[in-house]
């Protein structure tokens, strides 16, 4: 059994500042200490694969200079492996994830972790993340960690601690609360603006228009709206999620964090932001005031054939807002979006939806553009900052 400070605190020397999750009994005292350094940076994920996408948002803006951990009980993997097959693999976005061992075979625990426990190993090859046990002993640490950052440095990739029942001693939470969350914002109160709906080729005009190469980086859901931005206009500041659907808002909240210099947008779809909607949440709660969260609602999953979507009966922008969004918008007018970029004085995370029709321009290209090299060319562009 190790002392949580003996594993934080050699994590921290390896560059490790970066922590989001979702709690375990197991992992109690580790993030109890976590959460009462105020030089860490933790956040409270609403589910373990918005973590994940979040710690890799906070690598696409640090590099090797700055590292995080997603935390999870392995229950919590099952959530997890959109993130983990089609984003951080993908991009190669490497963290470190500590993942509990929950019905460990030959240790007794609840029925819910019967089938997990013993497939747990196997779970993590199958998605070709290396792990090993967690260190329980103080000498352990230092060559766990350095095992895991050689082979996240040298393939962009994570590598998992998996941690068994009693590896860290107690650790008394003393604090209450969450460190950088906007404790008593009053909701912001919606605004909304008619008009007649625009295309989304002229919403993503509209957006090259506002978020200049200098100080603003694009990151676009996966679809047909990465795509379009990407025929538009490819330029050094844009990143095209594939795959991970709704993890376009985690990744953009740890970028936005861990990279206050910069002003992030999150381009968001409608049947995106359902599959994920606790995020609004997360966002609203610790979204800083250079996040721009941007859904363009159509009310069809039109990349796969145009099947609708229930987006037309959810008020996005009044959940936006009782999630502690600063600013929420919506409307049918294109000048929401110069509304949602031109607002003045927003303490917070700031939010439009903005409806447009359907259809897409014939012969839509792919990027040609790999996912490694576009996030290769990003990190680039990004880095003397």
């Amino acid at each position: 059994m190790i002392e949580a400070a003996q594993f934080v605190e050699a994590a921290r020397e390896r560059g490790f500042d970066w922590y989001a999750g979702v709690p375990c009994s197991f992992l109690t005292p580790f993030i109890n200490y976590v959460l009462q350094d105020e030089s860490l940076h933790y956040v409270s994920a609403a589910n373990e694969g918005d973590a994940v996408a979040l710690i890799a948002g906070v690598a696409l803006g640090g590099g090797k200079k700055r590292r995080g951990i997603a935390m999870m009980q392995n229950s919590g993997l099952g959530n997890a492996v959109s993130p983990l097959t089609s984003l951080t693999w993908t991009f190669r976005l490497p963290q470190l994830l500590i993942v509990t061992w929950r019905g460990q075979p030959g240790v007794h625990d609840e029925p819910q972790h019967a089938l997990m426990g013993p497939i747990t190993p196997q779970m993590l090859e199958t998605m070709e993340i290396p792990w090993e046990l967690f260190p329980t002993e103080a000498d352990q640490i230092g060559p766990a960690l350095d095992r895991a950052t050689a082979y996240m440095d040298s393939t962009g990739r994570p590598y998992a601690l998996v941690m068994q029942k009693g590896s860290v001693a107690p650790y008394e939470l003393k604090k209450t609360g969450l460190s950088g969350v906007r404790a008593n914002a009053r909701p912001a109160a919606v605004q909304r603006f008619e008009g007649e709906r625009v295309t989304r080729h002229d919403a993503l005009q509209r957006v090259i228009a506002s978020t200049p190469a200098d100080s603003t980086v694009v990151l676009a859901s996966t679809g047909f709206c990465g795509r379009e931005l990407y025929a538009i206009d490819d330029r050094a500041n844009q990143l095209y999620l594939v795959g991970s659907m709704g993890c376009v808002t985690p990744m953009a909240l740890g970028l936005a964090l861990s990279r206050p210099d910069l002003r992030v947008l999150a381009l968001d779809g409608d049947g995106a932001a359902l599959m994920r909607m606790g995020v609004f949440a997360t966002l609203g709660a610790y979204g800083p005031s250079n996040l721009i969260h941007l859904l363009l609602d159509n009310g069809a999953h039109e990349s796969t054939g145009g099947q609708a979507t229930v987006s037309r009966e959810v008020d996005f922008a009044s959940i936006a807002s009782a999630c502690g969004y600063a600013l929420a918008l919506d409307g049918d007018d294109i000048g929401v979006i110069d509304r949602l970029f031109d607002a003045k004085d927003v303490d917070g995370a700031r939010f439009a939806r903005l409806s447009i029709r359907t259809g897409t321009p014939a012969d839509l290209p792919r990027p040609k553009v790999t996912p490694e090299d576009v996030r290769a060319r990003l990190q680039q562009h990004i880095g003397g900052r």
